[in-house]
């Protein structure tokens, strides 16, 4: 590693963008013979890079048009796109945290057992021990964010891969939820709390604007600060961030830390949102959110987990869920679109993966050939 690189240049180096390719400059011996032949695939790379990173929309749009077909009477109304805004908002929360993680290179599985826990710690507290809303909330976010801290502690200190601490931390949380709920029903939340929720100020129903608050605070950190720079350079490449200076188990300390902190946030919403909760409640948060990060990974900024590209890809799934609600489908073909979808977007990234290596060797085989150096390793 040259002396002086930055964590800028660890990220862009382990993810070589597209543009690379169509700015090298061919052998001198392939010009006349293939320029020719080598502009419409050049065109064709311009396209996928320009439309490809909005694809998810597209999608989306023609899941809206298809269902509005289908189901114009029901689907086709205000009740129903509140419903999928408002309903989609602590899937989001959740998934910016796994978002920050993912980032870091950690796969927190323990998101789901964690936003159960937040949110019957929150009701527990408030209903069977009349503590101020408030503060309940509080407690219920400190509690998931120590969850996040057992989470560091595995991956950190003891060296455990993320994938296996998120099962066996996922498995203790579930059973402190079951622990001090009995197994039962926990609830019904305050009404002034339950509020909080329920509100719609200009007819967009308030769950959303909570959603939609947090994911630009996490979008600036991740996108516009150092920090956010260090927690992307430290899940593109660990061992060289480490080179370069930069403190990797710090950052990824804090990452699981920042997951445990909004799956709080998101088990608080859910509580009163719905009121009333059981120790499984936050079981079916786990499919979709990943779904959504690895699809999400594949917009806006291909190759990397981004705020926006998940925001896309939740809305973009809950549109094909309802959308099969509505036309009476089975129950069950919400939960195999998500798996489709899962298996797609790792398929999708693993390929476009791939697909950059390769064009980063020929751009390189290119530079050489023209007696030109690469980048400096």
């Amino acid at each position: 590693m040259a002396p002086g690189v930055t964590e800028q240049e660890v990220v862009s180096r382990a993810k070589p963008q597209v543009s690379e390719v169509l700015v090298a400059e061919p052998h001198p011996s392939a010009r006349s013979g293939h320029a020719r032949r080598a502009t419409p695939a050049r065109l064709i790379e311009l396209l996928e890079m320009r439309i490809g990173r909005f694809s998810g929309l597209v999608v989306w749009l023609a899941f809206i048009v298809a269902f509005g077909l289908v189901e114009p009477t029901t689907f086709l109304t205000s009740t129903t796109a509140t419903s999928i805004a408002g309903g989609q908002a602590v899937t989001l929360v959740l998934a910016l945290g796994l978002v920050i993680g993912m980032s870091a290179g950690q796969f927190d599985l323990s998101i789901g057992a964690n936003l159960t826990l937040g949110s019957v710690v929150c009701l527990v507290l408030m209903s069977e021990h009349r503590w101020n809303p408030v503060l309940a909330a509080v407690v219920a976010v400190l509690v998931c964010t120590i969850g996040g801290g057992l989470m560091a502690l595995l991956v950190v200190v003891v060296g455990v891969d993320s994938p296996i601490a998120g099962l066996a931390v996922s498995s203790v949380l579930l059973a402190f939820s079951e622990w001090i709920t009995g197994g039962q029903y926990v609830g019904p939340a305050p009404r002034g709390f339950q509020d909080i929720a329920a509100s719609r100020p200009l007819g967009i129903p308030i769950l959303l604007i909570y959603a939609i608050g947090a994911a630009l605070v996490v979008w600036y950190v991740l996108e516009h600060t150092p920090v956010g720079r260090r927690v992307h350079a430290t899940g593109a490449n660990p061992e060289t961030s480490r080179l370069v200076g930069i403190a990797t188990y710090r950052y990824i300390a804090g990452s699981l830390l920042a997951t445990g902190f909004l799956c709080g946030i998101a088990g608080v919403l859910l509580a009163a949102q719905f009121g009333s909760v059981d120790p499984s409640v936050g079981t079916p948060y786990l499919l979709p959110t990943f779904a959504a990060c690895f699809l999400g990974s594949t917009q806006i900024k291909p190759g990397r987990f981004n705020v926006w590209g998940t925001a896309v890809a939740i809305y973009l799934l809950a549109t094909a869920a309802k959308g099969f609600e509505l036309a009476g489908s089975a129950s069950w073909i919400s939960d195999m679109f998500n798996g489709a979808a899962l298996v797609a977007a790792v398929g999708l990234a693993a390929l476009f993966r791939r697909r950059r290596a390769a064009k980063l060797n020929r751009a390189t085989t290119a530079r050489t050939a023209n007696g030109t150096s690469g980048p400096a390793d």
